[in-house]
């Protein structure tokens, strides 16, 4: 992982991503500029067909990220890339006459007198993805891209560690050493680790100072990385690790930070895009009010109290989704797989979000952001401030529509579920960037698309 633009990347998904754009442009520029019967085109024209390629490829590129296609996880699993780069593909095509029209191409370039033309951009796009992840496939199980680190410290932290690097960012890293010994007892030598290819060495508060004088500035005098484990699991899981979170961390959060013109910035963002999502899903909204009026008895829109900003409360409007008498026996409580309490309509509702599309009229207000922590009832924040350190930091930024936690974390129903989403949402208000939250909506379609975590 490394720090681009105030966020941490995979480096080998943005190669992967910018070779596979590259080469699917050659491709679809081969398709479109070189005619069948042999004859010579101008300049001009080619120099059109190669920029209407790059349009082409960047759109298909933005979809399969917004589709997961570069997350880690879904790089080495075939199933899922398979599965991605069909939703990919058939997605891709509208929304290339979308931007085409946008940036003024022709839209004939995907309906012209060949019908199989966007067949055979798929099929180019297609043969590119499985060549070049069949390569990483390869480089991966060669060891090729494997970053081999030395742990130090307890065997807990150790654990912990190992752990970390199962999950999303499995194959990236390896452990070639792990120990509880101080480094003059291993004999850590920056040269020995050099020929050994050495990519960092991981160690907790407690061993750093026990690492003899000098040992630390000769690594990384070799360019080996020394970090701290608590940093290096934060960077490879995305969220925060709470157990070793220091009281006073808001100080240093990014979030805290953000001048008067990126607060501005924001807002005029929130209303910006707020605004576009209202007008794009209005038909939608307005179907959605008459099935729930056909389903089942009661109102359209369901007025829920909330909290906000700084601990504010304010009225969250939904679809309604559940009978009108759904918590008058139980009181509040989260929602269960099958919960009886959801109505018929509101189970695809649920499952699509559509039931949320009505507080783009709480963005709107200014009550809440598009991006953000989920907004919580009181009965429950309550609860869990009482149980969780640390829960009531996720009020020192607007709740959003969505946010960093619930595109990593399915749907919370205990308080478990809840201390891990807190650990999502305090890492967005440390690394609040105005790239992450891109990263954010283009996970949001994912997430919607293909039902993830949703009850």
């Amino acid at each position: 992982m490394t720090r681009m633009f105030g966020q941490f990347i995979s480096v080998e998904m943005v190669v992967l991503w910018a070779f596979e754009s590259f080469l699917s442009a050659f491709m679809i520029y081969a398709f479109i500029a070189l005619p069948a019967d042999g004859r010579a085109v101008s300049a001009a024209v080619q120099y059109e067909y190669a920029h209407q390629a790059a349009v082409f490829a960047f759109t298909i590129g933005l979809t399969a990220i917004a589709l997961g296609l570069y997350r880690p996880d879904t790089c080495l699993e075939v199933r899922r890339t398979v599965i991605s780069s069909v939703a990919s593909g058939v997605i891709a095509f509208p929304m290339l006459l979308l931007v085409g029209q946008g940036l003024g191409i022709n839209p004939d370039m995907l309906v012209g007198p060949d019908p199989l033309w966007p067949c055979k951009i798929l099929v180019a796009w297609l043969v590119c993805l499985v060549a070049t992840r069949v390569a990483f496939t390869q480089a991966m199980r060669h060891g090729f891209l494997v970053r081999r680190m030395i742990v130090v410290g307890s065997d807990e932290r150790i654990s912990a560690i190992r752990d970390s690097i199962r999950g999303p960012k499995r194959g990236f890293f390896r452990i070639t050493e792990a120990t509880s010994q101080s480094a003059a007892q291993i004999g850590l030598d920056a040269d020995g680790m050099k020929r050994r290819r050495i990519w960092g060495i991981v160690m907790s508060a407690t061993a750093r100072p026990a690492m003899p004088e000098g040992v630390l500035a000769r690594c990384a005098a070799h360019g080996i990385r020394i970090v701290d484990d608590v940093e290096f699991r934060e960077r490879n899981l995305g969220r925060i690790d709470l157990e070793r979170l220091e009281p006073g961390w808001l100080a240093g959060a990014r979030a805290m930070h953000a001048s008067r013109l990126e607060c501005r910035f924001r807002r005029a963002g929130d209303i910006l895009i707020a605004t576009l999502f209202l007008f794009g899903t209005a038909p939608l909204m307005a179907l959605a009010a008459l099935l729930i009026r056909l389903d089942s008895p009661g109102a359209v829109l369901y007025r829920q109290e909330r909290v906000g900003l700084h601990g504010r409360r304010f009225t969250l409007l939904k679809f309604r989704s559940m009978r009108i008498d759904a918590e008058s026996g139980s009181g509040p409580s989260w929602a269960a797989k099958a919960d009886p309490r959801i109505t018929r309509i509101g189970k695809f509702m649920r499952r699509t979000r559509i039931d949320e599309l009505p507080q783009v009229f709480n963005v709107l207000s200014g009550e809440m952001a598009f991006i953000g922590p989920r907004p919580e009832r009181p009965h429950f924040v309550s609860r869990l401030a009482e149980a969780i350190p640390f829960y009531n930091d996720r009020a020192e930024v607007k709740p959003g529509l969505t946010g960093w936690a619930q595109v990593n974390f399915p749907y919370g129903a205990s308080i478990e579920d809840a201390r891990m989403k807190l650990a999502y949402d305090l890492y967005y208000i440390r690394h609040r960037t105005l790239l992450l939250d891109m990263l954010i909506l283009l996970s949001t379609i994912r997430v919607i698309l293909f039902q993830e975590g949703a009850r």
